[in-house]
């Protein structure tokens, strides 16, 4: 692991603590955890983004899925 120095707000760091506290882990495992979900939250935009613009580029065609449409269970 390597240290590193942030510059935060003050309310934000109480706010950090208190979730921490509540948590029953570090101001360190805390912020750990959150970078982490920000930058899979990023990559699944990203991901989502692209798959939106192939279909752009190649939108679905009449009758291509029609052979899916058996397979759909639509619950009660």
């Amino acid at each position: 692991m390597k240290t590193v120095q942030m510059t935060l707000d003050e309310d934000l760091v109480e706010q950090v603590d208190s979730a921490a506290q509540a948590l029953g882990t570090t101001r360190s495992a805390f912020t750990r955890d959150a970078l982490r979900a920000a930058l899979t939250e990023l990559q699944e935009r990203d991901m989502e983004r692209r798959h939106r613009a192939g279909y752009e580029r190649l939108p679905v065609q009449p009758g291509e899925l029609d052979v899916w449409e058996g397979e759909q269970v639509w619950p009660d």
